[in-house]
């Protein structure tokens, strides 16, 4: 990973708590430590294939092991978001989320920012699957509805200063636009020279496209695009709306 975010100059104006982002974090944290771990419980080892997106599962091209089929493949677009490969994984994603996604939650509102979030890992699943229809390597982790989040960031603000480590070793204080656009040329590099099917570029782009479409109609009407002066937001006094 390139840049590792670490923190923005970017206050909420709206939410004051945003529960849903820290509802995200602490689920997938749960997920990982009390399932995946083997801290707790000894580790599944598959785990992935019954909860993650495996394309020739949802084909219908291949049958898991009845011991195996705890969800069914259609909901594994849902379930596939809260697992992870390894703890860099579950570590990476969660600080995207916990730099990027408040203030999206903070521009949109609690519960559409939770079906924003469901609905961009939705479409990186989707994008995946139908990229390599046969294909067994299950899709896993939050990184595609993560993708949207950056998306809508990139839209909203697009000047906001943020601080991350660079080679996760050098302290940098970049634009939120630069380093959004680096990230988006990583995926397309990885994209267009990887021909690893288990390495799911294609639903890291779909969660972003997905975000990048649904920002404007989920977006509270008063917030603006692209870091323009906003028009009085509850005259700038704090509410909690659903």
């Amino acid at each position: 990973m390139v840049f590792i975010p670490l923190s923005d100059d970017n206050p909420r104006l709206i939410v004051r708590y945003p529960y849903v982002t820290w509802g995200i974090i602490g689920l997938n944290a749960v997920v990982w430590v009390v399932l995946q771990s083997g801290l707790l419980i000894p580790a599944s080892p598959g785990l992935a294939m019954s909860w993650g997106v495996v394309p020739s599962l949802v084909s219908g091209q291949a049958v898991l092991p009845v011991e195996l089929q705890i969800v069914p493949p259609w909901l594994t677009f849902i379930t596939s978001l809260f697992l992870h490969g390894d703890v860099v994984h579950v570590a990476a994603n969660l600080f995207f989320v916990w730099v990027f996604a408040d203030n999206i939650e903070d521009s949109m509102g609690h519960v559409r920012f939770v079906v924003f979030y469901l609905l961009c890992g939705l479409a990186g699943g989707l994008c995946y699957q139908l990229s390599v229809p046969g294909s067994n390597a299950p899709l896993i982790g939050a990184s595609s509805a993560v993708s949207g989040i950056i998306a809508a960031y990139l839209l909203l603000h697009p000047r906001v200063k943020i601080w991350v480590l660079l080679f996760a070793r050098i302290p940098l204080r970049l634009t939120a636009s630069w380093v959004i656009l680096s990230w988006l040329a990583v995926q397309l590099g990885s994209l267009w020279f990887s021909g690893d099917d288990a390495t799911a570029w294609m639903a890291h782009l779909g969660g972003f496209a997905a975000g990048a479409l649904l920002t404007v109609p989920m977006k509270r009407s008063e917030v603006p695009l692209f870091g323009r002066p906003p028009k009085t937001i509850a005259g700038t006094r704090r509410i909690e709306e659903f």
